[in-house]
């Protein structure tokens, strides 16, 4: 069994009004009181900027969960209209940002080069990137799934210590699984995973390469979530839809508790 401590982290993209998230974040604390926190993997929630600041009062200081956000600018400031710089998450107690989501790349033109600024600057201000890669179903088609990934991790590791990948959680997100209801098969997500953290050994160690966690994000749900952590190199999940509510993410969360601690 992996030493690696699981993460599920819930992805709410552009949903959820402040009282919303409030909600959700109550459910999901009432629903997690009774478990102790190292029978639990590491829960990450990552509202919209415009719910952060109620999310994070709710999660707390030292509890069950962690506060996570959906993108940042690697700018600390300036005249950026409309962006959010490192310093300002920081600063609501962020731990985890999303970094070069599919959705970012291919909605907002964020470029590989993009997604290593980045990645440099939440290392720099101590918190963790979870770093986004996968294929399109027209390039899974032509074959390209295993060289289009690894450009995509070479490009975001450029000029980052051994000692900060280290730190990084990665998730494999096939794009033609997101939002689509179809999940890639588990098995077959495992060889990416297995290649990426192949890909990240050749870039700094072995020994690193089997710290790094890396989580599967398309699609996920409650019915999936036990055959995908039965994988050997799959070290959670990155969810989007079925976090929006809490009985499914929950149900997520339990799927994720059985591999690390065998609770119920």
């Amino acid at each position: 069994m992996s030493k690696r401590k699981p993460i599920i982290a819930g992805n709410w993209k552009m949903n959820n009004l402040v009282s919303d998230s409030k909600k959700l974040t109550k459910e999901l604390k009432s629903k997690l009181e009774d478990a102790s926190k190292d029978s639990l993997p590491e829960i990450v929630l990552c509202p919209p900027f415009t719910s952060l600041v109620t999310t994070g009062e709710e999660i707390g200081h030292g509890g069950k969960m962690r506060l996570g956000a959906q993108t940042v600018d690697w700018r600390d400031s300036g005249a950026y209209t409309g962006e959010v710089s490192p310093l300002m998450l920081k600063d609501l107690c962020v731990e985890y940002v999303i970094i070069g989501h599919s959705e970012r790349r291919m909605y907002f033109g964020e470029s590989d080069e993009r997604v290593n600024n980045k990645v440099k600057a939440v290392l720099n201000h101590n918190m963790i990137p979870i770093i986004c890669c996968g294929e399109s179903l027209e390039q899974r088609e032509q074959g390209v799934t295993d060289s289009h990934v690894e450009s995509q991790i070479k490009a975001a590791l450029k000029e980052v210590s051994n000692s900060d990948i280290e730190k990084l959680v990665f998730a494999y997100e096939p794009i033609w699984a997101i939002g689509t209801g179809k999940t890639c098969d588990s098995q077959e997500a495992n060889r990416v995973i297995k290649l990426i953290r192949s890909v990240v050994a050749s870039l700094s160690s072995k020994e690193i390469a089997e710290k790094v966690r890396i989580l599967y994000g398309g699609s996920v749900k409650p019915s999936t979530i036990d055959e995908q952590m039965a994988q050997s190199d799959i070290d959670g999940a990155l969810v989007g839809g079925a976090s929006l509510k809490s009985v499914d993410f929950y149900g997520i969360i339990k799927g994720a508790c059985q591999k690390s601690c065998g609770c119920k």
